[in-house]
């Protein structure tokens, strides 16, 4: 059993020592053993425990109801979320082995990572030094996940054009969605919407995408119909999605939205690509902006 003294437990809850003496006193928990020394020792994961529950209900004796009831509690976006803004890696390392015991890499990203993050994104700019090093974790965490994913067995493939910047949440969901595809099978591959409408045959060369998504909110109309129209023109019968608003509110329905959470995306799309294509009177990105 891992244990820590009376100032290291009531840092880690954020309350002072005495105040931790006195919740022993009055609810005869968290219970400490003591050293040969007579000093208090803590369970940690007692602690983590009430920790996690304070920080959720902010009072004292639900605190303790719940961190008793459920002790350190399943792997969860408000466990994530606790370690990453206390800038604690290796904790969230731990609590996302956790998801993955019990949820598929696919559901631990969507049910858990994307959660967390998003709870630490305030909207203040700059981010937070919180947000900034728990995007670098993640970011690093799915690029690791995507280096270990299985070879594609199917013969469709996917051109993510994603218009993000570090440290955007929409740049997690951009990753996310690409792993997705990858566990899934597919070929993928994603660039950046700086890429010069000139190289795109370079990328439709490299996979011949049977769809090209468009994510992120950077990039203008003008420069998203321009890709389009490059790709379209280098890759003939391609099919466009847009992913969580990359074309805003443009009016340009004829371009079919996937599901915003990259687990549904990556569901509806992968089926999508196993159906004959009809392209119906559909006018092309590039000509939504006149409507």
């Amino acid at each position: 059993m891992s244990a820590v003294r009376t100032n290291a437990a009531a840092a880690m809850i954020g309350v002072s020592p005495s105040t931790l003496r006195s919740w022993e006193r009055r609810f005869g928990w968290p219970q400490p053993k003591r050293s040969e020394g007579g000093h208090r020792q803590f369970d940690l994961q007692e602690i983590e425990a009430l920790r996690t529950a304070f920080e959720e209900t902010q009072n004292v004796s639900s605190a303790i109801s719940i961190a008793r009831e459920r002790g350190t509690g399943p792997a969860s976006p408000t466990r994530l979320r606790s370690a990453l803004n206390r800038f604690d890696e290796n904790e969230a390392d731990r609590i996302i082995e956790e998801s993955l015991a019990v949820r598929s890499v696919e559901r631990t990203v969507d049910e858990v990572l994307l959660p967390a993050l998003e709870g630490l994104d305030d909207g203040t700019q700059p981010p937070p030094p919180e947000y900034n090093v728990a995007w670098r974790w993640a970011t690093g965490w799915l690029a690791a996940q995507m280096r270990v994913a299985p070879p594609a067995f199917r013969s469709e493939s996917v051109l993510i054009f994603d218009a993000s910047r570090a440290p955007d949440v929409d740049s997690l969901y951009a990753q996310a969605l690409d792993l997705g595809l990858r566990r899934a099978g597919l070929r993928t591959l994603t660039v950046t919407l700086d890429l010069d409408p000139n190289r795109i045959t370079r990328a439709m060369l490299a996979i011949e995408p049977r769809a090209v998504v468009l994510t992120g909110t950077r990039a203008s109309l003008d420069a998203l119909g321009r890709l389009v129209y490059a790709a379209r023109r280098a890759g003939g019968d391609v099919r466009v999605y847009d992913y969580r608003g990359a074309l805003g509110e443009t009016g340009a329905s004829t371009v079919p939205s996937l599901p915003a959470r990259p687990l549904a995306a990556r569901d509806e799309l992968s089926a999508d690509l196993q159906r004959p294509h009809v392209e119906p009177e559909i006018r092309r990105v590039a000509d939504a902006r006149a409507s």
